[in-house]
Parts: C-alpha cells; sequence; structure tokens
C-alpha cells in the first residue's frame, strides 16, 4: 500500500513539474529567444520565439485589425466630430479670441510689432507719397503733351460748346444796360469831350458850336448805341469773334495755362495734408474695441458659429480621404516591425502576467492529475 502510495505521489510530482515546465517554457518560447540562434550554419530549431519570427505577420494582421475595425472613418466621425468636441472646440476658440485679439491693453500698434510690421506706418506713409508723386508726374506728363481740347472731355466741351451763345446773349445784355445807365451816359460824354479834345482846333469848334455842353451829343450817341445793341448784326460779330477765339484756346497746348503753376510746391502740400489726414501714429494708438465694439459679440456670436459649422463639415466630407492618406494599416505594421521584442514582451506580460501564471499553474494541476492516472494505472494493472 505504501510503493502504491509512493508511485502514485512520485507519478504526482513528475506529471506536475512536466506540466507546470512545459507551459512555462511554451510561454517563454513566445518570445525567446529574440534572434535566430545557429550551430554553424545549422538554425537551431524554434529559433527565434513565436512572436520574433512572426512579428512582421503580427503587424499586418495588426495594421489590419486596427484600419479596419479601431480607427475607422465612423470612429472618427463619432468621437472627434461628436457635438461634445464641437461644443469644446466653440469655447476654447471663444476664449481664445476674447484673450487675444479683442483685449484693452494692447493697441493696434502693439500688434503690428507682435505680428513683425512695427515698420508699416512708415512704410504706409512712403507708398502714399510714391502714389501722389506718381500722380503728379503723370499729370504734368498729360498737360505738357496735350491740349486743352485734347484734355477735356467730350460730354464737358460739348456742355461748354452750348454755352457760348448764352455768353454772347449776356454780354449783349449787360452792355444795353450799362449803355443806358446814368453811367453809362457819363461815360460816353466823358469819351466825347476826350475825342474832341485830341482833335485840336477842329475839336473846338465842334465844342463851341454845341456851346460847350456836349450833353446833347452824348445822349445821341447813347441811343444809337443802345439800338446798334440790339440789332442782329451786332449779336453775329460778337458770336463770330467769341466763337473763334474759343476755338483757337481750345486748341491751345495746356502749358499756355499751367506754365506759372509751381507743381512741386502743390505736390508737397498735398503729401503734406495726406499724412496729416491719415495720422497713422495717433490711430494706430488704439485698441480693437475703440474701432470695433460689437467685434467680440460679431465674432462670438456670429463668425465663429460658421466657421465651425464650415469646419466640421469638410472635416466629416474629407475625413475618409484623410484616413486613406494616413494609411494607418501601414503606420501600424511598421511601428510593430520597429517596437523591440523586449519592449513589446513587457508590454504583453504586464497586461496578460496573471494569465499567464495561472496557465503555468494549470500545466502543474494537469499534469498532476495526469500523474494520479498514471500512478493508478501503474499500480493496478
Amino acid at each position: 500500500m505504501v510503493d502504491a502510495l509512493i508511485t502514485i505521489l512520485f507519478m504526482v510530482v513528475v506529471g506536475s513539474v512536466i506540466g507546470g515546465f512545459t507551459n512555462h517554457i511554451a510561454i517563454k518560447m513566445l518570445f525567446h529567444p529574440y534572434e535566430a540562434k545557429y550551430i554553424g550554419k545549422w538554425r537551431v530549431p524554434f529559433t527565434p520565439g513565436l512572436i520574433p519570427k512572426r512579428r512582421e505577420d503580427l503587424a499586418i494582421q495588426l495594421g489590419r485589425t486596427v484600419s479596419n475595425y479601431l480607427l475607422t472613418p465612423d470612429m472618427f466621425r463619432t468621437k472627434i466630430l461628436s457635438p461634445e468636441v464641437r461644443q469644446m472646440a466653440s469655447d476654447f476658440a471663444a476664449k481664445k479670441i476674447e484673450e487675444t485679439i479683442f483685449r484693452d491693453d494692447r493697441t493696434l500698434a502693439q500688434w503690428l510689432d507682435v505680428a513683425g510690421f512695427s515698420h508699416l506706418p512708415r512704410t504706409v506713409e512712403e507708398k502714399v507719397d510714391a502714389v501722389i508723386q506718381s500722380q503728379f508726374a503723370s499729370i504734368q506728363n498729360t498737360l505738357a503733351t496735350k491740349t486743352l481740347r485734347e484734355l477735356i472731355p467730350n460730354d464737358f466741351e460739348a456742355t461748354l460748346d452750348q454755352k457760348v451763345p448764352e455768353f454772347v446773349e449776356y454780354l449783349v445784355e449787360k452792355g444795353e444796360a450799362y449803355l443806358k445807365s446814368y453811367d453809362g451816359q457819363i461815360t460816353i460824354q466823358k469819351m466825347l469831350n476826350d475825342f474832341l479834345q485830341s482833335k485840336g482846333s477842329l475839336g473846338g469848334m465842334v465844342q463851341m458850336f454845341l456851346g460847350g455842353d456836349t450833353t446833347s451829343l452824348a445822349e445821341t450817341v447813347q441811343r444809337e448805341l443802345v439800338n446798334m445793341m440790339k440789332s442782329d448784326n451786332i449779336y453775329n460779330m460778337l458770336h463770330e469773334v467769341i466763337q473763334r477765339e474759343y476755338e483757337k484756346v481750345k486748341d491751345r497746348p495746356v502749358t499756355d495755362f499751367t506754365a506759372d503753376i509751381d507743381f512741386n510746391r502743390i505736390e508737397t502740400s498735398v503729401k503734406d495734408y495726406a499724412k496729416k489726414q491719415l495720422n497713422l501714429d495717433e490711430r494706430l494708438n488704439y485698441t480693437i474695441n475703440h474701432y470695433w465694439p460689437q467685434g467680440k459679440a460679431w465674432a462670438t456670436d456670429e463668425l465663429l458659429p460658421k466657421l465651425l459649422d464650415r469646419g466640421f463639415a469638410e472635416a466629416e466630407n474629407k475625413i475618409e480621404d484623410v484616413v486613406k492618406k494616413l494609411n494607418l494599416q501601414e503606420v501600424v505594421r511598421q511601428q510593430v516591425n520597429t517596437f523591440p521584442v523586449q519592449k513589446l514582451e513587457d508590454l504583453i506580460l504586464g497586461i496578460s502576467k496573471r494569465e499567464f501564471k495561472m496557465i503555468t499553474y494549470l500545466g502543474f494541476v494537469l499534469g498532476g492529475l495526469i500523474g494520479v492516472v498514471q500512478g493508478l494505472f501503474a499500480v493496478f494493472v
């Protein structure tokens, strides 16, 4: 009886040792050795371990699993483009807009400094000076090469042409009114006296004949001049003369009228006026809120929601293309292939160490049970 128990116990111990050790070796052989071992040119069987040997297949399978079942476009839509993420993005952007842009302690000049454009005010003034100088040069070149007729717009020239008859009528009316006036009569009488005095004795005889009073003669001349002003001949003569001189003026070079103009002084005055009106140094010394009090509300309540709607819509439409371009399957494969086997072992054992121990223990138990069966079989048979 004692021999039977010893035999069974021996079988149990041997079976347990064999079962547990076998499972332990099997688990170790999943990772060890990391590299193939050779005796001469003969490779030792079961080297390297299963996972190092099949790492390429493992990497491909993991990449396929990740891309097909884990990091899919639907997952990205669900997690990244969720309402919660949108709200977080909206809150973050609104906070940054308020803290970064619409600040009361940073002027436009300081913003330009931050952006690296502190020279912008001087550059703008230089550009304005250059534009004014260029325009003045263009104007002077135009004036130097064109006549007044070429420079006047056609519609404005037609308007001026229509004013010539009106101007002639105006002159006739004013001339007639002046001749009829007392001042006109005095002027005519003075001119007659000057004329008679310039004629010497002949003029003196006429004055003696008139009794030294030329008033009546002046009135007669006045009536005749008034009648003459009313005649069509005077109107036609004035119209012809003025029209002829008007056409000559239009054909004269513009420089005839601008020779005495100091364009350099005018140009300098215009530049100084433009700088004074721009007043960039003072205008840039205010904040964005000063010029745009409603800016923050508009940016957060109107602009930001539209940008987020557009951004999320575009992201949702492009997410499949992005995932395809990322080629996650290949990324995972490359990462697994470059991952050290020891780190991979530590990672797997860190997750499944307890389960591997249980497998080892299970080997001891199963080996012990098999030993019991073998012991009983050896004793009774």
